[in-house]
């Protein structure tokens, strides 16, 4: 297991840094659109009830249809028009405060035992993948390759930290009912990594941090990557609340010992969106 595990982790990387080292964006934007596409799928299938699960590949196929065009339409002179206001406008506020307030707040109630709001969380099945690729989407275009993987390496951080941090000092349980193996030790070793993360990629010209800062200020900026890192473990949580409800251990099984593709971004998924609406670049 583990080293199917680490096979599938060193493609996954080259194939990223083989797409992020291209000398055009479009590999890249058709990993973006590839993932979100296949993690619509996955969500899906954990939300919808039996009866419903036929609808998860059309849903996500229109859905990656969709982001395809924009990748098109878009692709030479930035988001433009009236799918650009709406997307950016209207659906990254309303995503980011989905993920803030309703779903801290699903895990926090951490009912995990049957599926239910089963037409919410399909809608935000198919926008919080729309809008997480929207999100990468407008950082690659206006601001590139550095800024989106020093915001990239800041989700890793958080993770690989909260992870370490747990296995030293964890005992007392985040959210039992929902993940038991998450830690409020893992949690505040993933957060404060984050802040440190911050604030040295601030010297990184052009990387996400250094925007934050020239906004924000220092002290806002390492405050910022806390929070940052706290909703990546709402993001975390609430897959793993999807997973329980549904009864399975992995959204799917597309990549050989990491699960499925949901299972790899679902911190993304929800830091994306907070991001860009602290980066201002939205209100173009």
């Amino acid at each position: 297991m583990l080293k199917q595990r680490v096979i599938t982790a060193v493609i996954m990387l080259i194939i990223l840094g083989a797409a992020m080292l291209a000398p055009v964006r479009w590999p890249l934007l058709a990993i973006f659109v590839l993932m979100s596409t296949l993690a619509c799928w996955e969500w899906e299938r954990l939300s919808l009830s039996q009866d419903q699960q036929r609808w998860a590949w059309p849903l996500a196929l229109l859905n990656g249809a969709l982001m395809l065009w924009l990748s098109v339409y878009w692709y030479e002179t930035g988001p433009q028009g009236q799918a650009a206001d709406l997307v950016y406008r209207a659906l990254v506020p309303l995503m980011a405060a989905l993920w803030i307030v309703g779903a801290t707040g699903l895990v926090l109630q951490g009912q995990a035992t049957q599926r239910a709001q089963g037409v919410l969380l399909s809608v935000m099945g198919v926008l919080a993948p729309l809008v997480a690729w929207a999100s990468l989407y407008l950082f690659l275009h206006e601001q590139g390759i550095v800024y989106v993987l020093s915001l990239l390496v800041l989700i890793w951080v958080a993770d690989i930290a909260a992870y370490f941090a747990g296995r030293a000092f964890g005992k007392a349980k985040l959210a039992p009912r929902v993940s038991p193996g998450k830690t409020w030790a893992g949690a505040v070793g993933g957060m404060v990594a984050a802040a440190i993360w911050m604030l040295a990629s601030a010297n990184w010209s052009g990387s996400f941090a250094a925007d934050i800062v020239q906004r924000w200020g220092w002290v806002a900026t390492a405050a910022l990557g806390v929070a940052l890192a706290a909703l990546s473990i709402v993001g975390d949580l609430f897959e793993s609340l999807l997973k329980r409800r549904a009864a399975v251990k992995d959204s799917s099984q597309l990549l050989p010992g990491h699960g499925g593709v949901y299972d790899r971004i679902d911190a993304l998924l929800p830091v994306a969106p907070l991001a860009l609406l602290l980066s201002g670049a939205w209100l173009f």
